[in-house]
This record gives structure tokens, C-alpha cells and sequence, in this order.
């Protein structure tokens, strides 16, 4: 989807994880030094309390297609690259 602008993004139903709790794919973005990008809450609550890695950009925006989420990385890919290259930094919003 957008392997393209983000070389080595993975979904997770490429890694067999779509029906997998929030926990596991926490485990496994961890483990595989993957970035969370959600727009589930739960996951930045859980950056909040346990920290990074793995690191989640969070996507604040209400009811809106796939297409829309992967324009919007598109279009912030500057500055999710300098997110994932500052070590002090767990999560960045989007909206």
C-alpha cells in the first residue's frame, strides 16, 4: 500500500497478524523493529504506558477509507522519517 513512499512497510495481514490482539502486534512490531501506524487509540495509550519500541504514528483522523490513511502517510513522510530517526521519540500524531 505503501511500500512505495515507506520501503519495508508490511501490513499486518501480510505477517498473518489481522486478527491478532493488540498485544501480539505490539510483540511483533517490537521484535521485527517495525513502526506501529494506527488509528486505534489503544495503541497509543499502550506507547504511553510501555513506551518504544515499537514506535506509533497515530493516526487521528475520524471515519476514512485505506486510500486516505496511505495519501495522509504520503503526504507527512518527511517527518515520519525524522520521527523514526530521533531515538527519544515513541509516537507522532497525525490528523
Amino acid at each position: 500500500m505503501i511500500e512505495d513512499a515507506v520501503p519495508g512497510s508490511v501490513h499486518v495481514r501480510e505477517v498473518e497478524l489481522q486478527t491478532a490482539d493488540d498485544a501480539r502486534v505490539w510483540s511483533y512490531a517490537a521484535a521485527h523493529e517495525l513502526v506501529i501506524v494506527s488509528k486505534d487509540s489503544d495503541f497509543h495509550q499502550m506507547s504511553v504506558i510501555l513506551g518504544h519500541p515499537p514506535k506509533v504514528v497515530w493516526i487521528q483522523r475520524g471515519n476514512c477509507s485505506t486510500s486516505e490513511v496511505a495519501q495522509m502517510l504520503r503526504s507527512h513522510v518527511t517527518a515520519i522519517g525524522a520521527f523514526i530517526a530521533n531515538e527519544e521519540a515513541g509516537l507522532l500524531a497525525l490528523s
